[in-house]
């Protein structure tokens, strides 16, 4: 049989697909179960069909993308590769899920360095509020986000960029393109329009993106009543925070400290290894979190290393940018009874995502669970409550009344 340039197409198209998806066995018998443009390919195409999506009909898929072949009025326009990973995200975004995501190779990269902590935009951390509408879950320190006063559980409404003629409602966006629309090269203009709780009309703000190198642990120390305090401050759980965190407690014991504040605010996760590590710093022993993984059950991490911190009064600062990992930083050193929790409550994200790399380059970013705390409590959407609930002096941002606080807690 010989096949036209356009069914050997469909044949590699298919094939590509299922490999960037993951399959099991193959199907090697003559079902028709396939449906395609032209009877010869049915058999052929059955070959490439997994076991066990043998009985998929993708008569349909194939209409459509004949129809664009065929019809659509820029031919220029129709680029293969796109449309397969098109079809590919398509698919995942049927799940209903954010924070499941399929990752063309830029975007894949992208989220890499955000781990890394270095990268070019305007340093804000996002997710979605429990609308499932794009939200500020933190704006990281000494970024351009900051400096022009975006706040954790601000919506973000719409992205403009008029270099790159981007002018976007974020309605049904995904995470990884509203990252990219708002990253892009230091010194272009992106302008975000926002919706704030307490703020009658959205308003927008325009932003000067920079080079973003994102430093995981700040310390520094506070004395009152004759007691010499550590704050420190954690704001992400990266690659680089191991070998920051290690050298900011050295300096801690080398001073001789009597307490520490740990600064979780508008932390937004990343590592679970990263939040395992940190509380073993303050934990003797027992469990950190739980992992809920439905039918596959769960499984519960546990401390995992001495530490050095663990009899020093310990309270810790929590807001509605604090999430993730830093949740179950804060949750578990609170239900153990180890440190009191200052602030607010915390943004409430916990779902597990596991990433998936592809050979070419892109990646899955795939809920697989949930996290629970110690006691089985749940995080997602429900959050991390204070023991002293204090708001933030938002008329006057030298003030940090949370932080004082923390202090006169730790003085007394």
């Amino acid at each position: 049989m010989k096949l036209t340039l356009k069914q050997i197409r469909k044949i590699i198209i298919l094939l590509i697909f299922f490999l960037l998806v993951g399959a099991g066995g193959y199907y090697l018998g003559e079902r028709n179960t396939f449906s395609s443009k032209g009877s010869d390919l049915k058999p052929i195409i059955n070959r490439a069909l997994p076991l066990n999506k043998k009985n998929l009909d993708f008569d349909l898929f194939w209409k459509v993308w004949d129809n664009l072949e065929t019809s659509y009025l820029d031919k220029g326009a129709i680029d293969y590769q796109k449309m397969i990973y098109g079809a590919i995200s398509g698919m995942v975004a049927s799940l209903g899920d954010p924070y499941t995501v399929f990752l063309p190779p830029s975007e894949n990269s992208e989220s890499k360095s955000d781990l890394r902590g270095d990268f070019e935009g305007v340093g804000i951390q996002i997710g979605y509020n429990k609308d499932q509408r794009l939200s500020v879950v933190a704006p990281l320190s000494g970024t351009p986000a900051e400096s022009a006063g975006l706040r954790a559980g601000d919506i973000i409404s719409r992205i403009v960029d008029e270099e790159r003629k981007v002018d976007r409602d974020t309605v049904g966006i995904s995470l990884p393109e509203a990252m990219r629309l708002i990253r892009g090269p230091k010194g272009s203009i992106v302008k975000l329009t926002l919706e704030r709780e307490g703020v009658e009309k959205p308003f927008e703000v325009s932003l000067k993106r920079n080079i973003i190198v994102v430093k995981s642990v700040e310390l520094k120390f506070e004395e009152k009543s004759g007691k010499k305090i550590a704050v420190l401050r954690l704001s992400r759980f990266g690659e680089r925070t191991y070998d920051e965190w290690q050298e900011a407690v050295a300096k801690i014991k080398k001073e001789n400290t009597t307490a520490v504040v740990l600064d979780l605010r508008n932390n937004p996760g990343g590592f679970l290894q990263g939040a395992i590590f940190v509380a073993s710093e303050f934990l003797s022993s027992g469990a950190v979190v739980q992992q809920d993984a439905g039918a596959k059950g769960k499984e519960t991490y546990e401390v995992n290393r001495k530490g050095s911190l663990l009899s020093e009064p310990l309270v810790v600062l929590i807001n509605g940018g604090s999430a993730s990992a830093s949740e179950i930083v804060a949750g578990a050193l609170q239900e153990k009874k180890r440190a009191i929790l200052v602030g607010e409550k915390t943004f409430g994200k916990g779902t597990v995502q596991e990433p998936v790399d592809f050979e070419e380059g892109s990646g899955l970013h795939i809920t697989i669970a949930r996290w629970l705390l110690p006691s089985g409590k749940s995080i997602d959407k429900e959050g991390v409550k204070p023991d002293f609930e204090v708001k933030a002096d938002e008329k006057d941002p030298t003030k940090d009344p949370q932080l004082q606080k923390a202090i006169e807690i730790l003085s007394k």
